[in-house]
C-alpha cells in the first residue's frame, strides 16, 4: 500500500474545502482566512481584472441560519461606505447553495502582526486615529462592531486603516425605530445575537458585553474594545480581564488616561462614542491638553515648551545677544 505525504493530503484538503464558483465572474486563487461563519479566500474578479477578497459559508447549513448571518453581515457593511472599512462589491448564492459576498481585498497586515513595525507613539496613535474614525462612522450610522480588536484591524500598504469581521455587528435599536423600512432592521431578531449570549473576544469585552446583556449595548460597549486595542498599542500586549489602573512608566499620563478612561469598569465613566474618543486622542497628538487627564502646572508648562520650541529656541537666541552685547558693550 502507498501511503501518501502530508503535502498531498493537504493539498487534496485544499482542494475539495475550494468553493464551485461557476456561474460566477470569480476564480479562486487561495484561502486567506477561516472564521466563524465561513472561509475567506483571494480570489479574481475576470469582468474588471482585479483581486478581491471573497466569504463564502463553508460549514453544514441545514437551518440556514449562517446563510442569514452572512448576508446580513454583508448588508450591514454595505451599509458603512467609509475609506476604513472595506466596501462590499458583490453578494449572491452558488449553484450548491452556499451564500457568498465579495469585498475590497485589503493587501497589508493585521495590526497585530503590523505593530511590530512601528516604534514610534505618534505613529501607531495616527493609526488608532483612523480606526477611531470608522468605528464613529459606524456608531453614526446606527452600527455597533461587538468585536474590534487588533486581529480585525488590517493596516494597508500606504498607511490606510480598515476595521474589518462586522459578524456580530449590532443594529441599536433607537435606529431601527427611524427606519422601519430597512430590510436589514426587520431581521434583527433572526440575524442579531440572543440576550444571554456572549460574544467577542475575552480581553476585549466591556463586562456588560461579557454578561451577555446584548439588548443593554450601546457605543460604549464598542468605546471599551477601542480602550483594549489602545491598551495594545501601547503595552504591545493584549489586556487580560483585570482592569489595568496604571500602564508603563515612560507612556505618557495623558494618553495613559484616554486608555484607562475607555477601559473603565462603568460605562458611565467611559467616552460616551467613538467620537469623543477620536477628540482626546486628537488633541494629545497636537499637544493640547485631554478631556480625560488634569494636568498639574510643571505638565502644562512643560507640553507649553513642546508645542512651542522654536519660539522658545528664539527668545532664548535673543536673550544670549543682549548678554553677550551687554558684556561687549560693557568692557
Amino acid at each position: 500500500m502507498k501511503w501518501l505525504s502530508d503535502k498531498t493530503i493537504d493539498r487534496l484538503r485544499e482542494a475539495a474545502e475550494t468553493p464551485d464558483l461557476t456561474g460566477t465572474p470569480y476564480r479562486i486563487i487561495r484561502k486567506i482566512a477561516r472564521g466563524g461563519m465561513g472561509a475567506v479566500f483571494l480570489a479574481e474578479d475576470s469582468r474588471l481584472d482585479r483581486r478581491v477578497a471573497i466569504k463564502i459559508t463553508d460549514a453544514p447549513d441545514p437551518s440556514g441560519e449562517l446563510a442569514r448571518r452572512l448576508s446580513r453581515e454583508a448588508r450591514i457593511i454595505a451599509r458603512l461606505e467609509h475609506p476604513g472599512i472595506a466596501p462590499v462589491h458583490d453578494a449572491g448564492a452558488l449553484e450548491d447553495g452556499r451564500v457568498f459576498y465579495v469585498m475590497k481585498h485589503v493587501e497589508g497586515d493585521r495590526l497585530d502582526e503590523h505593530v511590530k513595525k512601528i516604534s514610534s507613539l505618534s505613529d501607531r496613535l495616527r493609526i488608532f486615529q483612523k480606526v477611531c474614525e470608522a468605528v464613529s462612522f459606524a456608531h453614526a450610522s446606527g452600527v455597533l462592531h461587538r468585536d474590534l480588536k487588533p486581529a480585525n484591524i488590517m493596516v494597508g500598504q500606504f498607511g490606510e486603516a480598515l476595521v474589518m469581521d462586522w459578524g456580530v455587528a449590532k443594529i441599536l435599536s433607537d435606529f431601527e425605530e427611524q427606519n422601519e423600512n430597512d430590510s436589514i432592521d426587520h431581521e434583527r431578531k433572526a440575524g442579531d445575537t440572543a440576550h444571554g449570549t456572549v460574544v467577542g473576544t475575552r480581553g476585549y469585552m466591556a463586562a456588560e458585553q461579557a454578561a451577555g446583556a446584548n439588548d443593554d449595548l450601546d457605543e460604549r460597549a464598542d468605546v471599551y474594545a477601542l480602550g483594549a486595542v489602545l491598551y495594545f498599542l501601547l503595552t504591545d500586549r493584549a489586556p487580560s480581564d483585570a482592569r489595568p489602573r496604571q500602564l508603563k512608566p515612560d507612556i505618557p499620563r495623558a494618553i495613559e488616561a484616554v486608555c484607562l478612561k475607555a477601559m473603565s469598569a462603568s460605562r458611565d465613566e467611559r467616552y460616551p462614542g467613538a467620537r469623543e474618543m477620536l477628540a482626546d486622542v486628537t488633541r494629545f497628538l497636537d499637544g493640547l491638553p485631554v478631556m480625560a487627564y488634569r494636568e498639574s502646572a510643571l505638565e502644562r508648562a512643560s507640553r507649553w515648551a513642546a508645542r512651542n520650541r522654536f519660539l522658545l529656541v528664539l527668545i532664548l537666541a535673543y536673550l544670549l545677544m543682549r548678554i553677550i552685547l551687554l558684556l561687549v558693550l560693557g568692557r
